[in-house]
C-alpha cells in the first residue's frame, strides 16, 4: 500500500518521549529493587516471630538483653553467619529445642567462651499482639536434657522458688552477679558440670560443662525479656555477660543461625556480593549502553519510500519485476532485437519495402565494429540474465554509434 502524505507532518506517538523514558527508568529501578529484595530479604527479617532468640520481642525472647547491652556500651552483635562465630568474644546461643544439632557451632567455638541457654517453655502466638506469645506449659524435661547429649548427658528438674536469691559460686564473680529465681526454677545436673550459679540447695542453674569454656544456663527466664523487667536481674544479666566474656572483649555475639535467621546462600546474592559485584555492574552498564544505542537515532533519518512509486519509471520497474517473477527474461532478447531493428529502420531511412533478411542486410551495410545480425542473434540466443544484459547493451551501443 502507498504511504500517505509523504514529506508532510509526522505522526505523533501515543506517549511523549520524556514520559516513555521515565516509564522505562521506573521499570528498570523497580526490577533492580525486586532482585535486591529477593536476594537479601532473608537477611533482613526482623525475627519478631515469637521465638526464643535474640531478635524476638516475646516474653521468651532476648531482644531486651540486646537493647540493654547496647545502651550500656557493650556493642552486642547479631550473628547470622557461622563464619562470624569464629571471633574470640562470648557467643550466646539460644536453641529453641533441645534436639537441635549444635555440632557445627561447637566445632567453630572450640576453646572460645560460649553460653548455651536451655529451652523451657512451650508457647503459642498471642493473636492480640504481633510477635508476642503466651506460655502454654513447661517443656518436658526430656527436651532440654538433650541439649549436649550424648557427649554430655544432663538431667533437668523444676522447683517452685519464686523470689529466692540464687548463689554465685566463684569467689571472683562480680558483686552484681546476683539473680533472683523465677516462679518455676529450672535446674540441671551432670557428672561433668562445674556449678557457677546455684539455688540455695546447691542445684545448678548455670554451669561450665566439660571444660573448654562451654557454659549452659538451665533457666532462660534469667536472661529473657520477662526477666529483664526486674532491675536487679537486668544488672545481673549484664554482669554475667562480662564475667563469661573473654578478657579485653569489646562485644558480645548473639547467634540466630540456629533459629533459622541466618544468611541464606543463593546464586542471586552472589551477583551482588564482591568479587562478582564488579561483573554485575559491568554487565548492567553494557545493557544500558545497548539500550541507549537502540533508543537514540544515529545519522540523518530516511524518508519513507512509497510501496508503489509514481511515473513511467515505476511502471517499468513493476513490469520488470513481473518478468523476473515469471522467470521469462531470456524470452525478451529476440523482442528487444526486433525493437532495435524497427527503431534503426526508421532512424536510418531504410526503404519501406525492406523486410526480414533484406532489412538485416541493409542494417549490416551501415558498418560498425560488429554487424547488426550478429548482435541480434546474440540477444535472441541469450539464456542467462547476464548474457541477455550484455547483448542488449551491445545493441543499444550499436544504435548510438550509428547515430553518431
Amino acid at each position: 500500500m502507498s504511504e500517505i502524505a509523504i514529506g508532510g507532518r509526522r505522526n505523533q506517538g501515543a506517549f511523549n518521549p520524556a514520559t516513555a523514558g521515565l516509564m522505562v527508568a521506573v521499570g528498570i529501578l523497580a526490577f533492580v529493587a525486586m532482585l535486591l529484595l529477593g536476594a537479601y530479604a532473608p537477611d533482613l527479617r526482623s525475627g519478631r516471630n515469637g521465638g526464643s532468640h535474640a531478635l524476638s520481642n516475646a516474653a521468651t525472647g532476648f531482644s531486651g538483653l540486646i537493647r540493654l547491652a547496647e545502651a550500656t556500651g557493650r556493642q552486642p552483635r547479631i550473628v547470622r553467619d557461622l563464619h562470624d562465630l569464629q571471633d574470640e568474644e562470648l557467643a550466646v546461643v539460644t536453641p529453641e529445642s533441645g534436639g537441635q544439632d549444635l555440632s557445627e557451632i561447637l566445632a567453630v567455638r572450640r576453646g572460645k567462651p560460649t553460653l548455651f541457654v536451655m529451652p523451657k517453655w512451650t508457647t503459642m502466638a498471642d493473636p492480640a499482639h504481633g510477635g508476642w506469645v503466651k506460655a502454654v506449659s513447661l517443656r518436658h524435661p526430656f527436651d532440654p536434657e538433650r541439649l549436649l547429649a550424648p557427649a554430655h548427658p544432663l538431667s533437668v528438674e523444676r522447683h517452685r522458688s519464686a523470689g529466692t536469691p540464687l548463689k554465685t559460686v566463684p569467689g571472683d564473680a562480680p558483686a552484681a552477679l546476683r539473680f533472683t529465681a523465677p516462679g518455676a526454677l529450672q535446674t540441671m545436673a551432670g557428672k561433668d558440670v562445674k556449678p557457677l550459679i546455684t539455688d540455695p540447695e546447691g542445684r545448678v542453674v548455670l554451669g561450665e560443662v566439660g571444660g573448654g569454656h562451654v557454659y549452659v544456663l538451665a533457666d532462660p527466664d534469667l536472661l529473657a525479656n520477662k526477666g529483664m523487667a526486674d532491675v536487679h536481674n537486668a544488672a545481673a544479666a549484664l554482669a554475667l555477660l562480662d564475667y563469661l566474656n573473654a578478657p579485653g572483649a569489646k562485644t558480645v555475639l548473639f547467634d540466630v543461625t540456629l533459629n533459622g535467621l541466618g544468611r541464606s546462600k543463593s546464586p542471586l546474592k552472589l551477583a551482588f556480593d564482591p568479587p562478582f559485584l564488579a561483573t554485575t555492574l559491568a554487565l548492567a552498564a553494557a545493557v544500558l549502553l545497548a539500550g541507549w544505542q537502540g533508543a537514540i537515532r544515529f545519522g540523518r533519518p530516511r524518508r519513507p519510500v512509497r510501496a508503489l512509486a509514481f511515473g513511467k519509471a515505476a511502471l517499468v520497474d513493476n513490469a520488470a519485476a513481473l518478468v523476473r517473477k515469471a522467470r521469462r527474461q531470456a524470452a525478451l532478447g529476440a523482442r528487444y532485437a526486433e525493437l532495435i531493428r524497427e527503431r534503426a529502420a526508421a532512424a536510418f531511412a531504410a526503404p519501406p519495402k525492406l523486410q526480414g533478411d533484406a532489412l538485416d542486410s541493409y542494417l549490416d551495410g551501415l558498418g560498425g565494429r560488429r554487424p547488426f545480425t550478429a548482435l541480434a542473434e546474440a540477444a535472441a540466443s541469450a539464456e542467462r540474465s547476464d548474457d541477455l544484459l550484455g547483448a542488449a547493451q551491445a545493441l543499444h551501443d550499436w544504435q548510438r554509434e550509428k547515430r553518431g
